[in-house]
């Protein structure tokens, strides 16, 4: 069987799924392992096969590999709440260190030479420079960065190693939804500020607490640099087209270089949803930089890449499109994350 199937790793998540669609509107084969603990099938198309399982199981994932044909896998699993990685990094290291460096495992066993790997602006912890380029030092502040930025360094010793093709995509803030509104953000609990301003604004949920307004930053909020799912997945594609060609990207930032305080998307989420956003002012959040935003030039020149939807209101818009106020979330945790 020719190797031509992107296995996706996380599949089902936020950013994964919406990989997944882009890469199968592109004429692509896609193949999902997702354990469903962050994410649900029902973001995905039906034509895109999904297999439960764990990324540590490595004779699934050699399985999968072997009767779908895969020459590629985009990495996307793993845990991703700054919060919680500071409280439980055992959890965090288990899942995006351990697990992963057995998928690696795994795929060097198969063969497979290209590895897509999903990583984060938390790599830079408290950064000295702003906008952050790929050469600013990377000193994580919390584990959830600290796990992705080991596993940059697996994938860098896999390639002196086995030949490994690979790329890490930096992203800042993943926000927005497919316009059509069938996909959107789905985390259990939700911990992402836009949709939870949203519900917040809708009523679906209590009013949003907002951690921190003694920043060094204009408004005293953090600000981030939020980044359009739809940018993200574009993003991939160019990247994963020359890892199968043989080049490796190694780390490359996703952001537009603009960032956005959280006083200013709640402000753009009330005069998209036409009502004010209630929210209460709470402590900081340990874990937290003030200020993370992108310098994206390398993205622009390596993969000819430039952002479409990535407008502060286009994001809040399509978001706000994918939330129904019929969707009541589970939990009332109100959060934000970077």
């Amino acid at each position: 069987m020719p190797r031509t199937t992107i296995l996706v790793t996380g599949g089902a998540g936020f950013v994964g799924s919406h990989f997944a669609r882009a890469a199968m509107d592109a004429g692509r084969q896609v193949v999902v392992l997702d354990d469903l603990s962050g994410g649900a099938s029902s973001s995905l198309p039906s034509s895109i096969p999904l297999i439960v399982g764990d990324i540590g199981d490595v004779q699934t994932v050699k399985k999968v590999c072997a009767t779908h044909g895969v020459g590629a896998v985009a990495h996307f699993a793993g845990k991703i709440q700054v919060g919680e990685s500071v409280r439980h990094p055992d959890v965090y290291f288990d899942i995006n260190m351990v697990r992963s460096l057995a998928l690696l495992g795994a795929l060097r066993d198969e063969g497979i030479t290209a590895c897509l790997f999903s990583s984060s602006a938390a790599v830079y912890g408290n950064p000295q420079h702003v906008p952050i380029p790929e050469t600013a030092q990377c000193k994580p502040v919390n584990a959830y960065g600290a796990t992705k930025l080991a596993f940059e360094y697996a994938l860098e010793a896999w390639e002196h190693a086995y030949g490994l093709h690979w790329a890490a995509l930096r992203y800042f803030n993943a926000a927005g939804a497919h316009p059509e509104g069938a996909m959107r953000e789905c985390h259990e609990p939700e911990t992402h500020l836009i949709p939870l301003a949203i519900d917040a604004g809708l009523g679906s949920r209590p009013p949003l607490t907002v951690f921190g307004d003694d920043y060094d930053t204009p408004d005293g909020t953090c600000v981030r640099d939020y980044i359009h799912v739809l940018d993200l997945a574009s993003a991939h594609l160019g990247a994963l087209a020359l890892l199968e060609q043989g080049t490796t990207v190694g780390p490359i930032n996703l952001g537009t270089g603009r960032g956005y305080s959280v006083r200013e998307v709640i402000e753009t989420t009330g005069k998209v949803l036409g009502r004010a956003v209630p929210y209460v002012m709470g402590p900081r959040r340990a874990g937290d930089p003030p200020k993370l935003v992108a310098d994206p030039s390398r993205a622009r020149e390596l993969l000819s890449w430039r952002t479409e939807r990535s407008e502060l209101t286009t994001i809040v818009e399509d978001a706000a499109r994918s939330r129904q106020p019929s969707d009541r979330p589970k939990t009332a945790e109100s959060v934000h994350r970077h």
